[in-house]
């Protein structure tokens, strides 16, 4: 048994080395307190993408979620706050190409392994904050090269709730606002963990979910 951990942990660490998620690490907190945004509503489009990755030591798999239903809230072309939901029964692998093996790797992560869809159908992000990306000596290392903003909000995902926050690009135009973000997080902050957070079969699996996010939306 001491000899199958030491190989399931040579096995994590193998999968951390060799199949790195490219992103920036979003920072986590405790939930903050939601403060009422400024402005005008916008409407979060259908067209926002919410682009996940995960790995393992054998590869890494690539899907998608949609977005139910959102409001930003728009202060002189600059975001101010504004929430969304993500219909968790949307996910959508990317990259299996054989049906089966795709809607097998579909159902383990909507079961109670992972998500758990059909006690948790929804995740929600809560924006607590907006500020102006201000460059710094690390900044050199962040893959959101052209970063603009720093959000900050409240993810929900299941029936834990933490703050993180991450580099962003926003541009807004007369009705339009866009924001783009490519950022880490670490699914055991939200208690995701295979059969449990000390199981060996969940250690092979690489903490790192990556998150890709492309916001768009228009003024109603």
């Amino acid at each position: 048994m001491k000899r199958l951990a030491l190989v399931m942990l040579a096995a994590s660490t193998f999968a951390a080395c060799n199949n790195r998620l490219e992103g920036d690490k979003a920072a986590t907190t405790d939930s903050k307190t939601v403060q009422t945004g400024e402005g005008e509503a916008y409407s979060v489009d259908s067209s926002t993408t919410i682009t996940w990755m995960g790995s393992k030591p054998t590869g890494q798999h690539e899907g998608i979620f949609k977005v139910q239903e959102g409001k930003l809230l728009v202060k002189d072309n600059a975001l101010t706050g504004g929430s969304f939901l993500i219909d968790m029964n949307s996910l959508n692998n990317l990259d299996l190409t054989d049906a089966e093996y795709k809607a097998k790797l579909e159902g383990h992560l909507k079961s109670p392994d992972f998500f758990d869809v059909a006690k948790f159908p929804t995740a929600k992000f809560e924006i607590t904050g907006v500020e102006n990306f201000v460059a710094d000596s690390s900044s050199k290392d962040l893959v959101t090269k052209d970063a603009t903003h720093l959000i900050k909000g409240n993810l929900t995902l299941k029936d834990s709730t933490k703050n993180i926050s991450f580099p962003a690009k926003i541009t807004a135009s007369t009705g339009k606002l866009i924001a783009a973000a490519n950022f880490n997080i670490d699914r055991t902050e939200w208690g995701m963990n295979y059969k449990g957070p000390n199981n060996p079969q969940d250690w092979v699996i690489n903490k790192t979910v990556n998150i890709k996010l492309n916001l768009s939306s228009t003024k109603k």
